[in-house]
């Protein structure tokens, strides 16, 4: 499989980018060689090699999973930047 300009362009556009030609062109190159190297990886045999779980060996230190009570709504908000009696107040994003 290989990857052509007109994929990258489209590519592009689903995600909203504007690219220039040479953008475009260096980013074909290297989806080209990412597929290279993917199907470099599956010519591999991994019959003999068990999945892994986590990707170091360190252990995992998650607390214990434990309810407890819910903090107040008074102390929710003591920590906002700005409150309005019983909301958090945020700047406007949409116009």
């Amino acid at each position: 499989m290989s990857v052509t300009k007109e994929d990258v362009q489209y590519m592009a556009h689903l995600a909203r980018l504007q690219l220039e030609d040479e953008q475009a062109e260096g980013l074909k190159q290297d989806m080209n060689k990412i597929l290279g190297y993917i199907d470099k990886l599956e010519q591999l045999d991994t019959s003999d090699v068990e999945p892994l779980e986590h990707v170091t060996d360190q252990p995992t230190n998650l607390r214990k999973d434990e309810a407890k009570e819910p903090i107040s709504h008074d102390d929710a908000l003591k920590n906002a930047p700005d409150a309005d009696s019983d909301y958090f107040r945020v700047p406007r994003v949409i116009e």
